[in-house]
């Protein structure tokens, strides 16, 4: 185990490079199983610990993975199984993108039930409900999604929630299913839009995605191609902040701006300076900051996976702030640790109530989950004194070397041995 040493303090100034989208790549690399001829080779590949997990469950299947830092090539052509029941499947959320692929291919998938950060009740009965509607039988026996389907056949389908996981698992399997499938209700995420570009870019077709209702003419089978996965909002959305809550002029490089306007208007409503150049957004701060209301939402809305580092930034702004925590129950796990810092927050159900103090002081801290551990590097950054963040295998499957990316801009912090 390791944690972080973080010094505070220190004002942000610079440049930092944003890598490919987490959740975009631990859908890409399943949907790249799909291909029955040909290789695929995928760019902007985020070096982190859920994709290193999302591979090797790939080649425990046949395929042959072959990377050179952020491209990996796959070759799924000598799949010889539709079975994933290896350890790593059970460490992440996201490998339940494997049922969808490997129903489309194989018309069968077993899969064990997915595992992930604990932010709360996340279902997968909206996945269920579309494999079913396009004509597979789901069963759940000792632990495992059973999946299985002498055909699958078009269908309109209506999630009863917004739901990506549910959108882009259904697609998956939509894609090599007979006749056209409409998916009505659908998310809008960018990851979503990244996910089908990625299927069409293999053959497939797909129209719509990026809006509520997503088209799917089925197509026989799908074929390599390359592709580069497009650049995390989140981890762009976390340096944005960062530097806010820090102070100085940070440059976030190979971003969408569009993707990130609901943290940018937030920011600028704080009294923060944000401008967009091109595929760069500039992040300027000089302390002085309002606090603001937030309501996370599905996108366009503010990102739920924002919410935690955002809500150290509001800490420290003056005046009160009220954080609505929509889409998860329990992502407000980090609150206790900044309590720790000095942070004056209450929650009361879905609803975090900030009043902003003048600063936070060092204290040793956890990482409760992926998205609370940046949170709490963000917070070890901005307090006066020396902060300690265990657990920090959260933060590694989402945050490529972010000690290293921190440090570029000024920062003072060293990865060590937790004891």
């Amino acid at each position: 185990m390791e944690k972080l040493i973080i010094y505070g303090g220190r004002p942000l100034n610079g440049e930092i490079e944003i890598s490919g989208a987490k959740n975009a790549a631990v859908a890409i690399l399943p949907a790249a199983i799909m291909a029955s001829k040909g290789v695929c080779t995928i760019d902007n590949i985020p070096q982190i610990s859920d994709t290193y997990c999302i591979e090797k469950i790939i080649e425990s299947l046949g395929a042959k993975i072959t990377k050179n830092k952020n491209t990996v090539i796959i070759d799924s052509t000598c799949i010889n199984s539709s079975n994933a029941d290896t350890d790593d499947v059970r460490k992440m959320r996201a490998s339940y993108y494997l049922i969808g692929a490997l129903l489309g291919r194989f018309k069968k998938a077993k899969v064990e039930m997915p595992g992930g950060c604990a932010i709360g009740v996340r279902p997968i009965d909206q996945h269920i409900k579309g494999f079913e509607a396009l004509g597979a039988k789901v069963k759940i026996e000792h632990g495992a999604v059973v999946v299985e389907s002498d055909r699958l056949v078009g269908a309109n389908i209506y999630f009863d929630v917004v739901s990506v996981g549910a959108t882009i698992n259904v697609m998956l399997a939509a894609t090599l299913a007979e006749g056209k499938t409409i998916l009505e209700n659908a998310a809008k995420e960018p990851h979503v839009v990244d996910v089908a570009n990625f299927l069409n870019s293999m053959g497939a077709d797909i129209k719509g995605a990026g809006t509520d209702v997503i088209k799917i003419n089925g197509v026989k089978e799908l074929t390599g191609c390359s592709y580069s996965v497009i650049p995390d909002q989140i981890e762009a959305g976390t340096y944005m902040i960062a530097a806010a809550a820090c102070g100085g002029k940070v440059t976030v490089n190979s971003v969408i701006p569009k993707h990130l306007e609901s943290i940018s208007a937030k920011l600028i409503e704080m009294g923060v300076k944000v401008t967009e150049n091109g595929d760069s957004v500039t992040v300027e701060s000089h302390g002085n900051l309002r606090g603001v209301n937030i309501k996370t939402l599905p996108y366009p809305g503010f990102p739920t996976d924002v919410q935690q580092p955002m809500t150290a930034l509001l800490s420290i702004a003056k005046g009160r702030s009220i954080v609505n925590e929509s889409i998860w129950e329990s992502r407000f796990k980090h609150i206790d640790e900044l309590k720790k810092m000095g942070a004056q927050v209450n929650v009361e159900g879905n609803l975090a109530i900030i009043e902003g103090v003048s600063h936070l002081t060092g204290a040793k801290v956890k990482a409760t989950d992926l998205r609370a551990g940046a949170a709490m590097v963000i917070a070890g950054l901005i307090a006066k004194g020396v902060t300690e963040v265990t657990s920090i295998q959260h933060i590694d499957r989402g945050y490529p070397y972010i000690e290293k990316k921190f440090n570029a801009l000024g920062a003072k912090i060293i990865r060590v041995k937790d004891e």
